[in-house]
């Protein structure tokens, strides 16, 4: 899920074996302690802790963690309802922080997989133990890649190339794709959570059989090192620390997994949830309102230094955020339509004006790195964008994508104009109404929509951009939400306009199939929030998840950027490299931060003397 994966080559701390004519014999497969999708890994065979955690950092405490939105279950692998995920379930392999995309054994000691990518060994820990004290087995490891693609849009979608799981030894699972070359495969394994197939085919207290594709309260079997406690629907949920947790003095977990005890509280509104956050109700909080940043940490405790704001930059990519336009709808159907949407968003006046000038504005699926397209297309980017020249804009081929700018009123004139202009050429057509422009197209239906949001901070945006729309003949209206109705009207694609994101990795891969897949386009909850279903980009997706080196990987994703840029699916926002965290001082984390996860909380710890300090005050 996802910033999942990053480069391609992948290896580990010697090159992989080669593939070999015939069937290999065991002492031919070279097991190793990760992988990597770059050219090596970070930490050597018998590191002991990763290099940005505090080895040493105290165990104890209470930690209050907030998020927003609501939960009716606890079963994060089922697509019914509203499920929050409790943590307890490992995966077979951890990553490490400070690389883009390299994973370290965890449930699994160690890997293999052969040199053309078609299949992938793991061998696990005999130690490795579920919370009852059953060993996990291969037999879990397939229950839950077998589980979790028939229950889960986002593991089908991820998974799709996993076309077998066996058992082939006492401790050896081994996953066959449907296709060789596929270099991220071997390492998105890694990821899957493992959970217990004999507590999941069991009964429950009450002698009720449980169900993994249905929702459940009842606290899950986990292997991790915390437990559930106590889950109140709707509002918190709290795990505690597993005293006989097995992997504990393990490198990948030295360091952290600090707090005796985690709460994670539940919030409906952005507001409401700062103020909680102000009145010492949780202890770390991320900000994402550049206003808020700007202005909303004014209270005492943040003034005298109880409170700590940080900006801590960010490595990697910073996906796209935009006005997301329902393209299954049928006035966004058209390119021009949606182009003049683009056209009408004063991004400059809203950064000035709101955002205390904070933010950048988006121009790229892929925006802050090399995967983003600049330029004209290069060599490489041509010989994938030739053969479906018929099939994408023009504007691919000779021009460079750059967004509106609305530096001065006459670029805000010069732009509603060419907006009119394409709206016309599209059939929508201004008459006065009322004393007012309105936009008609030939069967007299008014151009009209409803942008859906669960903030306030984002109304504060959408209603001066309502008022350009105005100026061109569209009745915009907004609608605001609670965060647990925004979930359920985006998981049934049930809107006009929303605000939507899609996170990207230096290492693109087979989730773009979920966040722009024909295949997705009409499956509920999947990420394809724009109904995206165009062949070029299923093409350059194949691409991408194919490459067989990091150049051709590079030159996919911006050919891919490029069609999705010019077919203008989206209004883009605005991209930030740093996050902004505020928490109270009885939380610490490590001086020097990972860069690509402020790691929360997993490598945060509790202060005894500050927490007694804040006490006291």
């Amino acid at each position: 899920m996802l910033t999942r994966r990053q480069m391609l080559q992948l290896s580990a701390v010697a090159p992989f074996a080669p593939a070999l004519a015939g069937p290999l014999l065991a002492e031919d497969r070279v097991f190793r302690h990760g992988s990597t999708l770059f050219e090596k890994l970070a930490y050597e065979p018998g590191f002991t802790a990763f290099n940005y955690v505090n080895a040493d950092a105290p165990k104890g405490g209470r930690v209050r963690l907030a998020t927003l939105g609501s939960f009716d279950s606890i079963n994060p692998f089922t697509m019914k309802g509203d499920p929050a995920s409790p943590g307890v379930n490992e995966t077979l392999m951890k990553s490490s922080l400070d690389e883009p995309s390299s994973e370290y054994g965890l449930l699994a000691e160690s890997v293999w997989f052969p040199a053309d990518y078609s299949s992938v060994v793991y061998r696990l820990r005999p130690e490795a133990r579920f919370h009852d004290g059953e060993p996990v087995k291969p037999e879990d490891v397939i229950f839950s890649m077998l589980s979790l693609k028939k229950n889960s849009t986002q593991y089908a979608a991820y998974y799709k190339n996993v076309e077998k799981v066996e058992k082939t030894g006492d401790h050896e699972v081994t996953f066959t794709f449907s296709m060789a070359g596929n270099r991220e495969l071997p390492q998105i394994t890694g990821q899957l959570p493992v959970v217990p197939k004999h507590w999941w085919e069991g009964k429950d207290a009450n002698g009720k059989q449980r169900d993994i594709a249905s929702n459940t309260l009842e606290p899950l079997l986990g292997s991790g090192p915390y437990q559930v406690a106590t889950v109140r629907p709707g509002l918190s949920i709290v795990v505690k620390r597993f005293e006989n947790y097995w992997g504990k003095d393990l490198p990948v977990n030295r360091g952290q997994n600090n707090f005796d005890e985690i709460e994670t509280q539940f919030y409906q509104d952005r507001n409401i949830l700062l103020e909680a956050f102000k009145g010492d109700q949780f202890d770390i909080q991320f900000e994402s309102s550049s206003k808020q940043w700007a202005t909303g940490y004014d209270f005492p405790a943040a003034k005298d230094g109880r409170v700590v704001r940080e900006e801590i930059p960010r490595l990697g990519v910073s996906g796209m955020q935009a006005w997301v336009m329902n393209i299954r709808r049928p006035i966004f159907s058209d390119v021009r339509v949606r182009r003049a949407l683009d056209l009408a968003f004063d991004f400059e006046w809203a950064n000035t004006n709101l955002f205390y000038g904070l933010y950048t504005r988006s121009r790229s699926y892929f925006n802050n790195s090399e995967l983003e397209a600049k330029g004209l297309p290069s060599e490489a980017e041509l010989a994938l964008l030739e053969p479906m020249r018929d099939k994408v804009p023009p504007e691919v081929f000779t021009t460079e994508y750059q967004g509106p700018v609305n530096k001065t009123p006459q670029d805000r004139r010069r732009n509603l104009r060419a907006a009119q202009g394409l709206l016309a050429e599209a059939g929508w057509k201004a008459e006065q109404a009322g004393g007012r422009q309105v936009l008609k197209n030939a069967k007299g239906e008014q151009f009209s929509f409803v942008i859906t949001l669960d903030s306030e901070a984002f109304q504060r945006v959408a209603l001066p951009y309502v008022e350009q729309l105005s100026l061109l003949g569209i009745n915009a209206l907004v609608r605001l939400v609670d965060a647990a109705q925004n979930e359920r009207i985006e998981a049934d694609f049930d809107y006009d306009m929303i605000v939507g994101s899609w996170g990207q990795s230096l290492s693109p891969g087979n989730e773009q199939r979920e966040f722009f897949g024909s295949e997705f386009a009409d499956q509920k909850k999947s990420r394809n929030q724009v109904g995206i279903k165009n062949p070029a980009v299923d093409a350059l997706i194949d691409k991408i998840i194919s490459a067989p080196d990091r150049p051709s990987l590079i030159a996919a994703c911006r050919a891919m950027d490029r069609v999705l840029m010019w077919n203008h699916y989206v209004v883009p926002m605005w991209f930030k490299a740093t996050d902004w965290i505020a928490y109270w001082k009885r939380v610490r984390h490590p001086a020097q931060m990972p860069g690509y996860s402020p790691g929360y909380p997993d490598i945060w710890w509790f202060d005894a003397d500050a927490a007694a300090t804040l006490k006291k005050a």
